[in-house]
């Protein structure tokens, strides 16, 4: 089994002139639920090379057991110090996509036109793909074969409104992920802030911040194994 997953390649906060870029446990944790279920993993970024890394998701609150043991692991950061470029990837490849979160997407997957043609190009063959926390801001652009918005009467989850005012960054963000699905005509489900929450639809699981990306990514081993889901969980 292959497994594609893709990082952000932005590492500004806006106007802050904070960083930003991806956050630790959304691709530690799925990265481990892949590697350990025996799946070969490729990371991919618009730029290649090492992406950034939210410093925020590595301070001692936000650490967990697996971005311990990420940092750790030889292999893994090897990996992640060689992401290869987003547009150099293809499809046919790989048995499905995972999109790891943080603040970084918001500016460059969420309008990278190589991202969209992929996760479109997933979704015509059939294939699963997984979003989450602000990834879900990467499906904004993306159609359907007949060109409407992707997430258009689907159940979808991703970072919500109420999170993000949570930290701070409302008028920060070039967007809030809750009000750009509900604008796209999606229905945007969600749970308490913080609190673990997945959706299955279709081919789309999302999940809705860093706690469910461990979640999303066991959703979606189960979906590939054809194991039965629940629609949200």
């Amino acid at each position: 089994m292959k497994i594609l997953m893709v990082i952000t390649s932005h590492d500004q906060l806006g106007n802050t002139g904070r960083k930003t870029g991806f956050w630790l446990e959304e691709l530690a944790a799925p990265y481990f639920i892949f590697r350990d279920s025996g799946a070969e993993i490729t990371l991919a970024s618009p730029k290649g090379g090492r992406p950034p890394l939210d410093p925020k998701s590595n301070e001692r609150e936000f650490r967990t057991d697996l971005t311990l043991r990420f940092e750790a692991d030889v292999a893994a950061e090897a990996q992640l110090d060689k992401t290869v470029r987003l547009d150099s990837v293809k499809q046919e490849d790989f048995g499905t996509v995972f999109y790891p979160g943080g603040h970084g997407p918001m500016w460059d997957l969420a309008e990278d036109k190589d991202s969209v043609k992929l996760i479109e190009s997933f979704l015509a063959a059939g294939k699963t793909v997984a979003v989450v926390c602000h990834s879900t801001g990467a499906l904004r652009h993306v159609k359907t074969p007949d060109g409407k918005p992707l997430v258009q009467g689907k159940e979808v989850t991703g970072f919500t409104n109420g999170e993000e005012e949570d930290v701070g960054l409302t008028k920060v963000v070039p967007f809030l992920v809750e009000d750009e699905m509900l604008k796209l005509g999606a229905v945007f489900s969600k749970t308490a802030n913080w609190g673990v929450h997945v959706v299955t639809d279709g081919l789309l699981i999302t999940g809705q911040n860093p706690h469910s990306s461990g979640p999303a990514a066991q959703a979606l081993l189960a979906a590939l194994k054809g194991e039965p889901l629940a629609r949200a969980s």
